[in-house]
């Protein structure tokens, strides 16, 4: 059974058992700056787990591409991977236990034809503030599966939650399959032989601000099946690299490497990265974030960079892009992928290109640094970071073969102080941006709200601020977005900033605690820190649902009414960086 067949079976079963199939989500979570990406097919649920009604009901069904990033330097064995697909099926209030832990076994043992005899499970054994999950020994009991094959394990091994300080948690169940022929007649949970498949989370708890643990008033599902792992297993293979999820890019590297797959530990390890890095790199890419220096950027850096890296062992230079195209036919079942896939292509090879330029250089430096050294000195460290594009952990992993250590602490300090430098360097004489605070200068400070907003409103939620300059002269006002605004769009963005304009909107500003304003729904500029209480300014405009049209924390000044600006003009729009573009603009006196 490949991808596809186990993904459509799965979703057709439950669809069967009156489940709504939702769709794919971005890895860019919506509204949750917690976590940079989306790790979990439940990630996009959670506001419907906490009480929030669903649109299509309480049943629900999917497949969700997922990143994790804490485990991209155990990549290269057979089982890790930083991008995999996630089957999902969710009750909210609906049903429970019962349903759940059949409905899991009859798809296994029925719909994938699973032998019984090959199967074992855990179970949460309890503690002082949950009891011992006796609802489901029973349940996986009477289903056949025997004592000796069901575990009793503790919180940290059979437990969800809550995704914060509190909320909704509870006990899971997991599902296990022997990978060998001989089936041991006991299940010993640290026997790598037996290999987690399915995991049943039981949110039956709420967890309070005082650590407690209360029965939820809302009990939901979530399960959770691995895609790579279980088309490995239903194929018999001990190796995820060798299923159809990414055996064509393997080969791919083996046909430009002239080198084969399994030959040797090194190439085999060197291969798995290669492929596992760009496949990630591709699905990051095709959702928005460009490489770059801060946060997701920094993740799609490291896993280009560190490909690279790996393709270095077996001989190979500007290999990323013909090694990425196998992706786009694996999961072509993807639109994001064919509707961005030279604009993806194209990233890849200019990041290659600018980490190739300095790649064999740093390399030299790096062993000039290490030669007969135990550790790595922070300033060292970021020398080869600032000069030679190397990010800290390929620093930490060239050090690790060597078998010595890097000085993180000082490493974080020479980055910071690097950081301070660079703001002295280039913030304004003023606050917000602003180069005085003339009346012209004020009123261009009020039109950049109107077009953050109009910018927002025209191209999407992806547009984040990242930096502006105001001076009596003209605007200027830097934004997220991949790709260049047609005339079309800057069309449409002026026209909108001058319709707010010339409706005569109040301007109305009031102080508030800062997460009292983010919960209000006003923007703030992306990575900028803010003090516990800040001024909020907003364009109020009563035919908005909301009751306004913009809303943001700033500084100020700002004029009392939107009539007073004048007429807004986009003189230019540019490329400053990767993923980011600029707006210069200017006002003008009403009538000209």
């Amino acid at each position: 059974m490949n991808r596809k067949q186990l993904i459509k079976k799965y979703i057709e079963f439950f669809k069967k058992k009156k489940h709504k199939e939702i769709p794919n989500s971005s890895l860019i979570p919506v509204d949750d700056p917690t976590v940079l990406f989306t790790t979990a097919g439940m990630h996009p649920l959670v506001p419907y787990f906490l009480g929030q009604k669903h649109p299509l009901g309480k049943k629900l069904v999917n497949v969700q591409k997922c990143i994790r990033t804490q485990d991209i330097e155990e990549v290269g064995d057979s089982y890790h991977h930083t991008f995999f697909e996630m089957l999902g099926n969710w009750s909210l209030g609906d049903y429970w236990k019962k349903e759940a832990i059949e409905w899991s076994f009859e798809f296994l043992t029925k719909e994938l034809k699973i032998p019984i005899e090959k199967l074992a499970v855990s179970v949460f054994k309890g503690d002082k503030d949950a009891s011992r999950d006796n609802e489901s020994y029973e349940i996986w009991r009477r289903l056949g599966i025997p004592d000796k094959r069901i575990a009793f394990l503790p919180k940290e091994n059979n437990w969800w939650g809550p995704a914060g300080k509190t909320g909704p948690c509870g006990p899971d169940t997991e599902m296990f399959f022997y990978k060998k022929d001989k089936v041991p007649e006991t299940f010993n949970p640290k026997d790598e032989n037996w290999i987690e498949i399915w995991n049943d989370v039981l949110m039956q708890y709420e967890k309070n601000i005082n650590g407690k643990y209360r029965e939820a008033k809302q009990k939901n599902i979530d399960t959770g099946m691995g895609v790579e792992r279980t088309v490995a297993v239903l194929n018999k293979l001990n190796d995820n690299y060798l299923t159809d999820c990414f055996l064509s890019i393997i080969k791919k590297i083996e046909k430009i490497s002239n080198k084969k797959y399994s030959s040797d530990k090194e190439i085999t390890r060197s291969m798995r990265i290669i492929a596992d890095h760009i496949k990630a790199s591709v699905f990051i890419i095709a959702d928005g974030v460009k490489p770059g220096n801060i946060e997701r950027g920094y993740v799609l850096r490291r896993l280009i960079r560190r490909a690279i890296r790996f393709g270095r062992n077996l001989g190979l230079k500007e290999f990323v892009k013909e090694s990425a195209m196998p992706v786009f036919e694996i999961y072509d079942d993807y639109k994001e992928l064919k509707e961005h896939k030279n604009e993806i292509l194209n990233e890849l090879a200019v990041e290659e290109k600018k980490f190739l330029q300095t790649l064999e250089k740093g390399i030299a430096i790096f062993n000039k640094i290490t030669n007969n050294k135990k550790t790595i000195s922070g300033k060292d460290a970021f020398l080869l970071y600032q000069s030679y594009g190397f990010p800290l952990e390929i620093t930490k992993e060239l050090a690790k073969e060597k078998g010595i250590n890097v000085d993180k602490q000082e490493f974080l300090k020479e980055e910071k102080k690097h950081q301070e430098l660079s703001r002295k360097a280039t913030e304004g004489i003023f606050k917000s941006g602003l180069a005085d605070y003339s009346e012209k200068t004020v009123r261009m400070h009020t039109a950049t709200h109107l077009l953050n907003e109009s910018l927002r409103r025209v191209l999407g939620d992806e547009v984040k601020q990242r930096g502006s300059n105001i001076t009596p002269e003209r605007l200027r006002f830097d934004f997220s977005f991949g790709r260049k605004l047609t005339e079309e769009k800057i069309k449409k963005v002026e026209d909108l900033v001058n319709e707010k304009i010339k409706q005569n909107l109040d301007v109305v500003k009031v102080e508030m605690p800062l997460e009292q304003a983010l919960n209000s729904g006003a923007q703030a500029e992306f990575g900028h820190k803010y003090p516990d209480i800040v001024s909020v300014y907003t364009i109020i405009d009563k035919k908005e649902k909301q009751g306004w049209f913009s809303k943001e924390i700033c500084t100020g000044p700002h004029v009392k009414n939107t009539k007073e600006i004048g007429k807004f003009k986009i003189l230019k729009e540019e490329s400053v960086a990767a993923g980011i573009r600029r707006i210069k603009a200017v006002v003008l006196e009403s009538g000209k």
